[in-house]
């Protein structure tokens, strides 16, 4: 186990654990998140100054820590609630653009308390899984706030694997990262090399990911630290706000058969959370990946009469002009667009993909494959008699195997990635070599195909390469999150659900061929 730094505060325990079951190691206890507590309650006012006094002990700790809470001077025999403050986070996100992050203020109810004859109160609780740093515990009564203090979430990083052979997913686990500024933009690196920045937006403060065991066998470590301009920041014990914690992990990997990842087949998505409404055009499945087989059905057309299926996307990019987002954004998810609308950066266009017949009760079953198209929603429409009908399909990344995963020093090997989308939010993917930033991707001029061109370094062994979501720009001014791997992004990204995506390449000895 190996202290936070540069805390002014007992230090927060990092943890380097050995088993994957261990839910709450380090002395936690199991904890509720926030949302959990009880009730949401609102927020009250001290109208008419403040009553009682309030207590906490200890007045900080990590996530499941015991809370005891004493007051005294309150009303006697009267029943009070007692209650959490908190925020509930979210992405403020368009169609197609991103203006950053916001958080709302929000309060549960922990317990009901009673206080005794001499108007004394008292109660426990389990800290919270929620956003860390500090958080208002008050005493209620109505819409009233009589009184309230302090407890406050210690970060903590815990790395649920050790002696490990190479390529091993590391599970991470990271609680307490906090949504005030300066609390909640943290960074990994590996072996000293910058990985990614980890984002708790919408999951509360705690984030869970895994990282290859990249590199040879020994000792690494894991470092997290907070920045709010895009990389890390390295002196934090001679910052303005020097308390923020460091954490620094070791672990061991063990010799051993490496661990390579699932074939790229196996890593697309079962599940799209945020799938647009699908109109009066039913898709089948409601996303698919490029080429899969696809079935749109629809009722309300003249029996007997063809009816043609239109695809409608947009082409171009975001260097050659200043593009209507919003308005073709719109368009696109709707159906409604024209065949050719240009909006400077870049034009919707709709295209005929599937061709039927309405049946005698004015049914149509339109088959076809999913088009090579950017990711994200497409309109579909159908012209029924001078009426426009229409629904969506949402194309879903998916990734192509290598196509040279073995061979020396400098031998070049393509990622070839299909899907990729274009808006703020989803037209990039960024690339990792063995846990380091080696640059993006962008997929809007090329249409959802990418093609990332890469030659094999290191030293003999396997190699991993990992594919995170990203945010490309936007509104937000600070933190700086932009062009940088999002290692939770597959479940904290802001407007698209996005996979990541997983390569191993085997550097073989100088002088032996990839094919041998």
């Amino acid at each position: 186990m190996l202290p936070g730094v540069g805390h002014r505060r007992p230090p927060v325990l990092a943890c380097a654990l050995v088993g994957l079951a261990l839910a709450f190691p380090c002395g936690a206890l199991a904890a509720p998140r926030a949302a959990e507590l009880g009730p949401q309650m609102p927020l009250a006012e001290p109208s008419g100054g403040y009553v009682g006094q309030l207590k906490i002990a200890p007045d900080h700790g990590p996530v499941g820590t015991p809370v005891a809470v004493t007051g005294e001077g309150f009303p006697a025999g009267q029943e009070f609630d007692l209650v959490w403050g908190t925020v509930t986070g979210s992405w403020k996100v368009t169609t197609a653009e991103y203006f950053g992050r916001e958080y709302k203020p929000a309060a549960y109810r922990i317990t009901t308390v009673k206080s005794d004859a001499s108007g004394r109160i008292a109660a426990k609780f389990a800290a919270p899984d929620d956003f860390g740093f500090q958080h208002d515990v008050m005493v209620q009564q109505g819409a009233r706030l009589l009184t309230k203090n302090a407890f406050s979430i210690d970060m903590t990083v815990k790395l649920l694997a050790d002696n490990v052979p190479v390529g091993t997913p590391i599970p991470i686990e990271v609680k307490g990262i906090g949504w005030r500024e300066l609390e909640g933009s943290w960074v990994m690196l590996y072996d000293n090399r910058f990985t990614g920045w980890i984002s708790t937006v919408t999951t509360n403060g705690s984030a869970r990911f895994t990282v290859p065991a990249a590199g040879r066998p020994g000792r690494h470590v894991i470092e997290v630290v907070h920045s709010d301009f895009t990389f890390p920041y390295r002196n934090m014990q001679q910052s303005p706000a020097p308390d923020r914690p460091q954490f620094k992990v070791g672990f061991t990997i063990s010799d051993g058969p490496a661990v390579l990842p699932a074939p790229p087949q196996q890593q697309a998505q079962d599940h799209v959370r945020r799938l647009p409404p699908q109109g009066e055009l039913v898709a089948t499945p409601a996303f698919s990946g490029v080429g899969q087989p696809v079935v749109v059905k629809g009722a309300g057309f003249t029996p007997g009469n063809p009816v043609a299926l239109n695809w409608t996307t947009v082409t171009g990019n975001r260097v050659s002009g200043d593009g209507a987002v919003s308005t073709v954004a719109s368009r696109m998810l709707s159906g409604s667009g024209d065949r050719s609308a240009s909006t400077g950066g870049w034009e919707e266009r709709s295209r005929v993909v599937a061709e039927a017949t309405a049946d005698a009760a004015g049914n149509v079953e339109f088959h076809f494959n999913a088009p090579d198209d950017l990711g994200g929603s497409h309109g579909l429409w159908a012209d029924a008699g001078g009426v426009r009908k229409t629904g969506t399909l949402w194309i879903a990344p998916t990734a192509l195997p290598l196509d040279v995963s073995r061979g020396p020093v400098e031998t070049m090997f393509r990622i070839h990635l299909k899907g990729v989308g274009w808006s703020e939010t989803a037209n990039i993917y960024t690339v990792v070599y063995d846990n380091g930033l080696s640059g993006y991707a962008c997929g809007f001029n090329s249409q959802g195909d990418v093609e990332i061109i890469m030659q094999a370094t290191g030293a003999p062994g396997w190699h991993y390469i990992d594919l995170y979501p990203a945010i490309y720009k936007g509104k937000e001014t600070r933190p700086i999150n932009y062009r940088l791997p999002q290692l939770t992004g597959d479940q904290d990204h802001p407007g698209e659900d996005l996979p990541i995506f997983h390569f191993a390449f085997e550097v073989t000895p100088s002088g032996l061929r990839a094919s041998e």
